[in-house]
């Protein structure tokens, strides 16, 4: 019986989107204003989707407080109200696009998740805008 069970969170971080292989112009033309020099902030929501079959014993997929215990580790201390371009090791040399960004807590959190529990990310960057990992 294989069953999906979510966990919805929220962090809040400023980014700005920028090749430094490309000239200011050229970032400028491809970013626009997320280019900005001085960064811009988000406030992102979260939600995290696991899948797997609902154990006999527990009648858990997966124990949601210690999914949300996981997220406020791996995910919530580590950007929340940080500066992802100055503040991370993960987007030191990633430029932290919500792409990005939803692949780095995948990771992040897949090394946690047992193999056998599918794990989806889906990232909103804006109320209309947003990733999901992988597809």
């Amino acid at each position: 019986m294989k069953t999906a069970v979510y966990r919805l969170e929220h962090f809040n971080a400023a980014h700005r989107l920028h090749n430094p292989d490309w000239s200011d112009q050229k970032n400028e033309e491809v970013f626009g204003k997320c280019n900005n020099a001085y960064y811009h902030g988000h406030n992102y929501n979260l939600e995290v989707c696991l899948i797997g079959d609902i154990d006999p014993d527990t009648g858990y997929v997966f124990d949601l407080k210690v999914l949300s215990d996981l997220i406020k580790e791996k995910i919530l201390d580590r950007f929340d109200h940080k500066n992802l371009n100055l503040d991370t090791e993960e987007f030191k040399e990633l430029n932290p696009t919500a792409e990005n960004i939803a692949v780095v807590i995948y990771n992040l959190l897949r090394a946690e998740i047992q193999s056998e529990i599918e794990l989806k990310i889906k990232l909103y960057e804006t109320e209309r805008n947003y990733v999901e990992y992988p597809v």
